[in-house]
């Protein structure tokens, strides 16, 4: 992967792009309402110098597999519909994707409603005191309204991603959405009002 400035997290896009990253903007209010960012479970070393969580797990930690266990959580999937392994006889192989980015896979690709039911399952277990993570603001998605019931933030116009270059994709066509899950949304309206439209029972 190479070295990006500001970088974030992944997000993948379905244009296909793969390697997209947070403005620091939207990680240092996140760090501003929980203080402190312990875990990230869907990182990487590059990201995690704008992150600057204690813990990380990477795409070879696999962290949906993993215990999320922590006082504060920041996450930023990637961001994908899901996909099935291809057949091991790839002649087999019907997919148009596959075609597209001109190679197989072998493991699954974890879709939205993995990373977001994790999130939520390991929140209301217990096991996260404070949360913040965000994503594309896909409204009709079952995944997305999983999150409704909790605080949110819908930014005043679109979040440009980093690529991997350093440079800022223009030409992000979603818009995005940062949810909170924990006992401070007072905290949680007071830093994000003046960066989007904040919505959350006070």
């Amino acid at each position: 992967m190479s070295t990006i400035k500001n970088p974030s997290q992944m997000i993948n896009q379905s244009s296909g792009a793969v390697e997209y990253y947070t403005p620091p903007l939207w990680v240092t209010a996140a760090r501003e309402v929980l203080g402190h960012i312990e875990l990230d479970p869907a990182s990487s070393l590059i990201a995690n110098k704008t992150v600057m969580a204690t813990r990380i797990f990477t795409k070879e930690q696999n962290g949906l597999s993993q215990s999320w266990k922590s006082d504060t959580l920041w996450m930023n999937h990637p961001f994908h519909r899901g996909e099935k392994p291809c057949p091991k006889n790839r002649v087999k192989c019907k997919k148009k994707t596959c075609k597209t980015r001109g190679y197989h896979i072998d493991t699954a690709i974890p879709s939205n409603m993995d990373w977001i039911s994790k999130l939520i399952s390991e929140y209301e277990q217990g096991n996260i005191k404070e949360a913040i993570c965000i994503t594309f603001a896909n409204t009709s998605e079952g995944w997305f309204k999983k999150l409704l019931p909790y605080p949110q933030c819908f930014p005043n116009g679109r979040i440009q991603y980093y690529k991997p270059d350093g440079t800022i994709d223009n030409n992000v066509t979603k818009g995005s959405c940062i949810t909170y899950l924990g006992k401070n949304p007072k905290k949680f309206h007071a830093t994000f009002k003046n960066l989007g439209t904040v919505k959350v029972s006070m």
